[in-house]
């Protein structure tokens, strides 16, 4: 897959097949759209490609982050990738952009830029300034034009349109074990291990420590039972999220404790799955009073990982 991230690197391209939208999280229904868009070019001998800002249109006229994203970027585009595409134009929500008047979108950067023959959009994209752009003026346009539109429906789980608000409320909320059913894959935290405070080594629990990414969406504080990837290696884990009441006044973070390892992770590169919660954060009278609920949140863990285990 080849990857533009400015308008100006685009050049030379051939005729293109595009999904429109934000795409964060590629989600069960993005990923019905990427996918129609990867058939229909192949049947019309175009090139599959994906258009996506690479910031939130609405971050971008905040300025600040008022919607936090759900994967990093490596992963979006990881699995863009493995979809089949054969083209990824992530480009920045500029001024320009932002003002651009719907038919402009459509004619200067959709036709001129990208070469498209082919349109795929979900059934409620919005585009162009004031997001004044909508399906019916894409219908107007692709008869005009004489470019292919597919309007892809809502897509469905358990009754509920697919959404990534659906699924950011969902890890906000903590039921980080419902995600996978929209997502069509576990929520995932991942990031450089970084020195704690070492509490967790000296009652028998060491554990590796994540700083959040404030632009990224976080669980709730509280336990969680996850698996935890090291070296493409998964290992079942227990993961804390938050402020370590009992212990101090610390900025949350995510700290894992990874069952029967001993490998030194400082430095390291892991990343956290997330399959259930168990409980919520609490202070604790004192240390030894943690050590027995830690112990005893282990156990828990332990059972449902042996249940639930993946790991062969």
């Amino acid at each position: 897959m080849k990857i533009f991230r400015s308008l100006d690197e685009i050049k030379d391209i051939d005729n293109t097949a595009v999904a429109v939208g934000n795409f964060d999280g590629v989600h069960k229904g993005h990923r019905a759209l990427i996918e129609n868009t990867v058939k229909t070019a192949a049947i019309s001998g175009h090139k599959s490609a994906v258009f996506t800002f690479s910031n939130h249109p609405k971050n971008a006229l905040a300025g600040k982050t008022v919607i936090k994203r759900i994967m990093y970027r490596d992963d979006k585009e990881d699995v863009i990738e493995k979809l089949g595409v054969d083209y990824l134009f992530s480009i920045p929500f500029t001024d320009d952009i932002c003002t651009m008047p719907a038919e402009n979108f459509i004619n200067d950067l959709l036709i001129d830029k990208f070469h498209m023959k082919e349109l795929c959009c979900g059934f409620d994209y919005h585009f162009g300034y004031k997001a004044a752009g909508n399906v019916k003026m894409l219908l107007d346009a692709a008869l005009k034009s004489e470019f292919g539109l597919h309007v892809i429906p809502p897509f469905r789980v358990d009754g509920n349109i697919v959404s990534s608000s659906l699924i950011r409320r969902m890890i906000a909320d903590g039921r980080v074990d419902e995600c996978v059913k929209y997502l069509g894959r576990r929520y995932t935290i991942g990031g450089k291990v970084v020195v704690g405070n070492k509490l967790g080594r000296t009652i028998g629990f060491p554990t590796s420590n994540l700083v959040i990414d404030e632009s990224m969406v976080t669980p709730p504080n509280g336990v969680y039972v996850t698996y935890c990837i090291y070296n493409k290696k998964i290992y079942p884990s227990i993961t804390n999220v938050g402020v370590k009441p009992t212990i101090g006044e610390y900025n949350k973070n995510v700290e894992t404790h990874i069952f029967n390892f001993d490998k030194e992770l400082y430095g390291k590169q892991i990343r956290v799955e997330f399959l259930k919660k168990t409980r919520d954060e609490r202070k604790f009278d004192s240390i030894e009073a943690l050590s027995r609920q830690i112990t005893q949140d282990c156990i828990q863990a332990k059972a449902f990982h042996r249940q639930n285990s993946e790991v062969k």
